[in-house]
């Protein structure tokens, strides 16, 4: 289950209702699938080839589609990060640059964890949201945001986009933004 860190206050936040009720209240989608739904032989592993990666998504097909159907996304993949990644440390600097997208931002996390560091509503600021094995989440579009990875340092997500050309991201200079 996912929990939440405000930045600027350092209050944690923490149970389904209350990381339910904080997310929705910044216009953040939230869910939960069942995780177990990974293949055994996958479990673990955070280096997947193309096959892999398509059991993956066979396994979580049918809360796929439904997520498809109810926000109108139409590709989806898989991205698996970890120390075994090539470049890694490079495409972490990448993802750890705050930025928005025309779209909203999906990830579904069905093994490993991760972060997204999100700007809130009103006077929030910014917040962590760290993400466990199955944490759906949706960063609404255009709001300024980046996803990082956990002391774990790996994950394996589902990532769904409306538009088929997929990640693309715009760089958001902010200087209410504080790294800590």
């Amino acid at each position: 289950m996912a929990t939440i860190r405000v930045r600027n206050t350092g209050e944690t936040i923490s149970g389904e209702a209350e990381v339910r009720q904080f997310l929705e209240s910044n216009q953040v989608y939230y869910d939960h699938w069942q995780a177990d739904k990974l293949p055994a032989s996958l479990r673990g592993k955070f280096q997947l080839t193309a096959s892999e990666q398509e059991a993956v998504l066979t396994a979580f097909q049918p809360d796929i589609e439904h997520l498809a159907n109810t926000r109108g996304y139409v590709k989806w993949d898989v991205i698996s990060l970890s120390e075994s990644t090539p470049n890694l440390e490079e495409l972490l600097k990448k993802f750890e640059q705050v930025h928005t997208h025309t779209e909203d931002e999906v990830r579904a996390i069905v093994a490993g964890s991760g972060v997204f560091v999100i700007k809130g509503q009103g006077n929030t600021g910014y917040f962590d949201v760290e993400l466990e094995a199955g944490d759906v989440i949706s960063v609404p579009e255009n709001n300024p945001h980046f996803f990082t990875l956990t002391d774990e340092r790996r994950v394996v997500a589902i990532r769904l986009f409306i538009d088929p050309s997929g990640w693309v991201a715009h760089p958001y200079e902010d200087p209410e933004f504080q790294s800590a």
